[in-house]
């Protein structure tokens, strides 16, 4: 058991997370000034979710070749240039090339989305789940950090508004790499007469990692689709940055937050009702968005959605961890991230258009419709899927 790795790899979450944090908070906003027209107002928010998505097999593939210390890292030069060129072209009011550093950035959480399966690595099957929970504690936080670290340097430089707010996010990024260089690489014991295992698909006919890939896509594409359209939202009805920049920063805690209990949870209740329970909250929080407009209501909204998005997603990667071999691991953690990141890219790209021509409400009746299917094919599931460990 590699304890160490895992506190690291808490202490780095907290500061990698600061970064989507902050293109919450600031993307859309700064894509309204620099964007040639108001519908393209989250086009950067939504490019840096596409870096992600497209970056998570590359991340997963690259981290079995060179390890997952150096891939980690990586990320972290690549984003802290981003955060930079970001700057540069707020300066400039380029908003291509602030485009292009967002996805310099948004890179970058396709390696920290692999940071749980690094931290259930390094302590073994048993304590897979509060490592999971222990690593995504480092996003309480970020949930600060990023928001109000953002609000605080956002008139530090001369050279324009929210320049230094990313300035200030490459030091975070440097920080993040000194901190990595300590990590221990955590490498399965080769098993004789093993190959490179079972072929993808008959891995992904799984009752356990069908439910698993699905829990993922849902809270983690749910979640973006409201929480990208919200700053928006709130910002075009005449809150001011700092009520957005609380509204978000409590939803990024009310992620994490969780994280103190949900690994016991899951250990004494089982994968299945804790990711029920999420499902649960989720469908709580567009209910609650749907009965106003006030800040509380923008505020119990988000703070239930990230509620729900961390029971959801860990349950659904504890349950991902059963279903794979250990030489199978990084073949299915790509797989699984892409189609999660890839349909939480289309969610980031369609959420600004549904507000722009339907509005608020309709975005949330859309999640709750969905919310509901999904519950439902929970509960359908619930005899076929395996809490403990699979047998594989």
């Amino acid at each position: 058991m590699h304890l160490r790795n895992v506190i690291l790899l808490a202490l780095c979450q907290a500061l990698g997370m600061a970064g989507p944090g902050t293109i919450v908070l600031l993307g859309g906003i700064i894509g309204a000034q620099l964007a040639p027209n108001p519908g393209l107002a989250t086009l950067p928010a939504s490019l840096g979710v596409v870096s992600m998505a497209l970056m998570s097999i590359p991340a997963s593939l690259l981290m079995r070749r060179i390890g997952r210390k150096r891939g980690f890292m990586l990320g972290f030069l690549l984003a802290a240039i981003g955060a930079l060129l970001a700057a540069y072209a707020i300066a400039q009011q380029n908003f291509a090339l602030f485009c292009v550093a967002i996805l310099f950035i948004g890179q970058n959480s396709a390696f920290i989305l692999q940071f749980r399966f690094a931290a259930a690595e390094s302590v073994g099957a048993p304590f897979a789940a509060r490592a999971i929970s222990m690593v995504l504690l480092g996003g309480i936080a970020a949930g600060y950090l990023g928001p109000e670290l953002a609000q605080r340097s956002q008139s530090w430089l001369p050279a324009g508004l929210y320049t230094g707010s990313f300035v200030a996010l490459a030091v975070l990024y440097v920080g993040a790499i000194v901190l990595l260089s300590l990590l221990r690489d955590i490498r399965p014991a080769k098993i004789e007469g093993e190959l490179a295992g079972r072929p993808l698909g008959q891995i992904a006919r799984q009752p356990a990692a069908l439910t698993a890939v699905l829990a993922g896509v849902v809270s983690y594409g749910l979640m973006t689709f409201v929480m990208t359209a919200t700053p928006v939202h709130m910002h075009s009805t005449g809150f001011d940055l700092g009520s957005t920049a609380w509204v978000i920063q409590s939803h990024i805690i009310a992620m994490y937050a969780p994280s103190l209990f949900t690994g016991f949870l899951l250990e004494r209740l089982g994968t299945l009702r804790i990711m029920l329970a999420g499902t649960l909250l989720m469908i709580g929080s567009n209910t609650v968005a749907l009965l106003g407009v006030d800040l509380m209501h923008y505020w119990g909204a988000l703070v239930l959605l990230g509620l729900g998005w961390n029971m959801l997603f860990v349950g659904a990667t504890v349950l991902l961890t059963t279903v794979y071999r250990p030489q199978e691991r990084f073949k299915v953690q790509a797989a699984n991230d892409f189609t999660i990141f890839a349909m939480q890219a289309i969610s980031s790209f369609s959420a600004g258009a549904v507000l722009n021509s339907t509005g608020w409400l309709t975005i949330n009746w859309f999640a709750l419709s969905l919310l509901l299917v999904a519950g439902l094919l929970f509960l359908l599931q619930r005899k076929s899927i395996a809490t403990k460990a699979a047998a594989i």
